[in-house]
């Protein structure tokens, strides 16, 4: 897995694509394919120029479009797909690279106050420790005109803190935070206070201010003034400006002033002026100048056009339509934008990353970076990513339902699944159709038609005729889309079966119960629900099979649980809850968990399991470790085991709706193979989480 970094800041112009650039190099040192991401872009139509800036040094190989995640317009219009999208094609570009370089959004003309918070939860989406970029300067203030703009190590260190402040909030780690363009000689007193603002441990260091890197070119300049070239060398367009001169004193008082690298304003009808400035540049012992802007729509004399002839000036002298205050101010606004057609920028940036940041330091916090960090978009990324290797046959009993018919569109689009549907064939084709849907790739097979249905029945006679099953009723009972389904599950026809969207959980489950049957060892089916949360994913079982489990029953339920965890990347660890911890309740239902508890230990010992015990206690450390001192469990359990389906339906639910989490499921298990069923008020995402989950599973039912 490539190591990764994030680089976001609480405002614009911090400099940033200079550090990334920084950054870059310092990894390329020990990464042999360092790639650089950008998870937020303007426009799909115009190229984002940070990004081919750093493309241009990266060593991965990886193309502009595999490096873009998704535009602003796409992220505020729907924020859930668009995060998906982002941490889809970040596992991809990670596929072809040893280290990358993610750029957060760049606060543009169109940043909104809560930029800083979508980078946070970007980083914490993509598992990337977060390199926090502050101005040591106001971004208000002019660059060129000599205002320092600095501010103070009491300012940024404030600036920091308010920013770490939104980070934590997202779930997002901070590596280190980094002040660029701070005043020099504040250095020290800088990073002293920042030291204060951030965790201890975290790593601060201040870049000074370079003007070079802020510098605006000639030819920006001239574009800021809508300017035209009159006469001079374009090759000096290239040349950075220092500073700017307003020439509206008399000749003898503006050469004193004229600065190394300026850019000089002079009123277009002051030819003297004009003459002794250009001379001044061509003269030893003068500045070397910028450029030259004549302001006005003054025509200059052809004699002052041979003079500068005669003297051989090749100084860019740009005529702008405006007045000398209006010329001066667009001047003032123009930016210096780190370019591949200055590579003193280049150099200097690199030089003044490498003086003053400790790069082993923070290539060895990259490498220690251990994410804890799991969001919903993270997990079901990852679902989806698993159930696509696998290439499961998935049934889907209820072709008529529109839910349906547009999850599986989406599931073959993205070639997750194959998929047959059950219904009348013509119907579903022509629902799906009129629903704009692309369902050529899946099987329609309709139950009461197909040939299949005698194989079925015969099959399903001979397993149940211990119970008086003859084989008409078995014919009849092989109409019913559900158990048509199940026995293409049964026989191999099929991996595996997700129904409920229009059936009860019954209807679904009772053919898995009469001919899948359970796994060897298991006394009950039971189900979890995926709680994704914004930081993590717990498990709940169980929320929606059986309504008041005895204790061997329990125990099932709670290893097969913590199986299904591991089973889907969920380290588990168990918490069988009660409404009393440890030994301090007693009763009936208290001594049922205690019981299920100690079966689990003798069952399993390899489990980590605690019980009985709150949910507080298990879910909250500082509450754990004064209930339960020295468990492993208390206070981190991500396994919650709940003593009646009352208790587990309406707690998962409660968290749902109150915490906001994605709750995937339910999930069924303990069946020989798997079949899922779905909540009749499933939404189109249910379903495809469904399938996936049931894809993942089929996979380890081949592979047992």
């Amino acid at each position: 897995m490539a190591v990764s970094i994030y680089l976001t800041s609480a405002e614009g112009r911090s400099g940033k694509s200079a550090v990334a650039l920084g950054v870059l190099d310092a990894l390329s040192a020990d990464a042999p394919r360092v790639g650089v991401f950008r998870p937020v872009i303007r426009s799909r139509t115009e190229r984002d120029r940070v990004l081919e800036l750093l493309l241009s040094r990266t060593t991965a190989g990886a193309s502009y479009d595999d490096c873009v995640g998704v535009t602003y317009d796409e992220l505020s219009q729907n924020p859930g797909e668009a995060m998906a999208s982002i941490v889809s094609a970040y596992r991809a570009l990670q596929a072809q690279c040893d280290a990358i370089v993610v750029v957060g959004s760049d606060y543009t003309d169109v940043a909104v106050p809560t930029e800083l918070s979508t980078n946070a939860r970007i980083a914490a989406n993509l598992d990337t420790p977060v390199l926090f970029v502050v101005s040591g300067r106001s971004p208000e203030v002019p660059e060129v005109l000599g205002q320092s703009g600095a501010r103070t190590a009491a300012d940024i260190a404030q600036i920091v803190d308010l920013g770490l402040a939104e980070l934590r909030d997202e779930h997002a780690t901070v590596l280190a935070a980094l002040v660029n363009r701070a005043d020099g000689d504040l250095r020290e007193e800088i990073v002293e206070a920042v030291s204060q603002a951030v965790p201890e441990g975290t790593p601060v260091w201040a870049i000074p201010e370079e003007r070079l890197l802020v510098a605006p070119p000639v030819s920006e300049v001239m574009r800021s003034v809508d300017g035209t070239l009159l006469r001079g060398s374009e090759e000096l367009l290239a040349r950075e400006v220092s500073d700017i001169v307003i020439a509206g004193m008399s000749m003898q008082n503006v050469l004193p002033r004229l600065i190394e690298g300026a850019v000089v304003v002079i009123a277009a009808d002051r030819a003297e002026t004009l003459l002794a400035v250009a001379m001044a540049h061509e003269a030893s012992g003068f500045p070397t100048l910028g450029a030259i802007v004549l302001n006005g729509d003054f025509e200059v004399p052809e004699s002052v056009d041979r003079l500068l002839d005669g003297i051989g000036s090749v100084l860019p002298v740009i005529r702008s339509p405006y007045g000398t205050f209006a010329t001066a101010q667009r001047i003032t606004n123009s930016r210096g934008l780190l370019t591949e057609e200055s590579p003193l920028k280049f150099d200097t940036a690199l030089a003044l990353f490498e003086a003053h940041v400790d790069t082993e330091t923070l290539k060895e916090r990259l490498r220690l970076h251990k994410g804890s960090v799991r969001t919903p978009a993270m997990f079901t990324y990852e679902l989806f990513a698993r159930a696509a290797e696998v290439q499961a046959h998935i049934v889907l009993p209820e072709g008529h339902d529109d839910r349906v018919l547009r999850a599986a569109s989406t599931l073959l689009a993205r070639g997750v699944v194959k998929l047959t549907l059950l219904g009348d064939e013509e119907s579903v084709r022509k629902r799906s159709s009129e629903l704009g849907l692309a369902l050529d790739a899946a099987t329609v097979i309709d139950p009461t038609t197909s040939p299949l249905r005698e194989q079925f029945a015969v099959e399903y006679q001979r397993l149940r005729a211990h119970k008086g099953i003859s084989l008409e009723d078995a014919r009849d009972r092989l109409v019913d889309v559900s158990y048509f389904g199940t026995m293409m599950v049964h026989l191999g026809l099929a991996d595996g079966m997700v129904s409920g969207a229009a059936n009860t959980t019954a209807h679904t489950i009772r053919p898995s119960l009469e001919f899948i049957k359970t796994k060897p060892g298991v006394s009950v089916v039971s189900s979890v629900f995926f709680m994704a949360l914004a930081d993590r994913v717990l498990v709940y079982g169980d929320c929606a099979v059986n309504p008041d489990p005895d204790a061997t029953q329990l125990a099932d339920i709670a290893a097969s649980s913590a199986q299904t965890a591991a089973q889907f990347g969920v380290d588990p660890r168990i918490a069988m809850l009660s409404y009393s911890t440890g030994e301090s309740g007693s009763g009936a239902d208290v001594d049922k968990v205690r019981a299920a508890t100690a079966l689990v230990r003798e069952s399993h010992p390899e489990l980590l399991v605690e019980g009985p015990i709150q949910y507080d206690a298990a879910s909250d450390p500082e509450t754990g470790a004064t209930k339960m001192p020295g468990s492993q469990v208390a206070g981190h359990a991500t396994v919650f085991i709940f003593p009646d389906l009352n208790t587990g339906n309406n707690t998962y639910k409660a968290v749902q709706r109150s915490a906001g989490a994605v709750a995937v499921g339910p999930v069924l298990q303990g069946l020989n193979k798997p079949v899922n069923d779905l909540s009749r008020g499933a939404t189109v995402e249910d379903i495809l989480n469904t399938v996936a989950i049931t894809a993942v599973q089929a996979g380890e039912t081949k592979q047992a």
